[in-house]
């Protein structure tokens, strides 16, 4: 017999996880496509294709609104940045080789919809105190998933490399830095003169 926190769901239960899921998808697409200003609870709405009771139902308000599909968004890419990632490396890959693949998708991961989303709230939250309080625990707690992956991607072997602390931070900040620059300047971001300096950067500091 299942046990209540593993039942399952209800047919009401179902349609309000999907109602959700549905609401915040579309407050990501409205955020990326339409920037902060633009991802109005009515644009919102529409794009979901709910009532408006429905949706204040499940987010009161359009920064909790706002706050949640931003957390959604990223916690979804970041596991499937993960998986793809720790799928494609073997027994058969050198630790040069990893270096390269895991900096390559790391840097590609700040060129996904999560990360421009988060950029429209980062802005807004410059001069909203409320919204710069109420995403605070949610970006503490997207940077502890992400640094989870990230050592998944770098392996057990590399993540003990007495400066593999150092690195992961370097990288991680530095990306996110460089990356912001492509809100201006869109170009490749596969041919950005950073990355074989980051991938040389890895190899010095771990050694390899």
């Amino acid at each position: 017999m299942s046990s209540p926190e593993h039942a399952t769901p209800t047919k009401r239960e179902q349609r309000t996880i999907t109602s959700q899921r549905q609401i915040l998808e579309a407050a990501v697409d409205c955020l990326i496509e339409q920037g902060f200003s633009g991802a109005t609870t009515s644009a919102i709405q529409a794009r979901a294709g709910v009532s408006r009771g429905r949706l204040l139902h499940h987010f009161p308000s359009r920064e909790a609104l706002l706050v949640a599909a931003v957390k959604h968004l990223a916690s979804e890419r970041v596991a499937a940045t993960t998986a793809r990632v720790v799928a494609a490396i073997d027994d058969t890959v050198t630790g040069a080789e990893r270096v390269s693949n895991v900096v390559d998708s790391m840097w590609m991961s700040f060129h996904e919809p999560h990360f421009w989303a988060a950029i429209e709230l980062w802005t807004a939250s410059r001069t909203n105190e409320w919204m710069a309080g109420a995403l605070l625990p949610v970006e503490r707690h997207i940077g502890g998933v992400i640094r989870t992956s990230i050592d998944q991607m770098w392996g057990p072997e590399l993540v003990g490399h007495p400066r593999y602390p150092q690195l992961r931070e370097m990288l991680f900040s530095s990306m996110r830095g460089v990356a912001l620059a492509y809100t201006f300047d869109r170009r490749d971001p596969r041919r950005d003169p950073h990355l074989p300096q980051w991938v040389d950067t890895a190899l010095v500091l771990l050694e390899i």
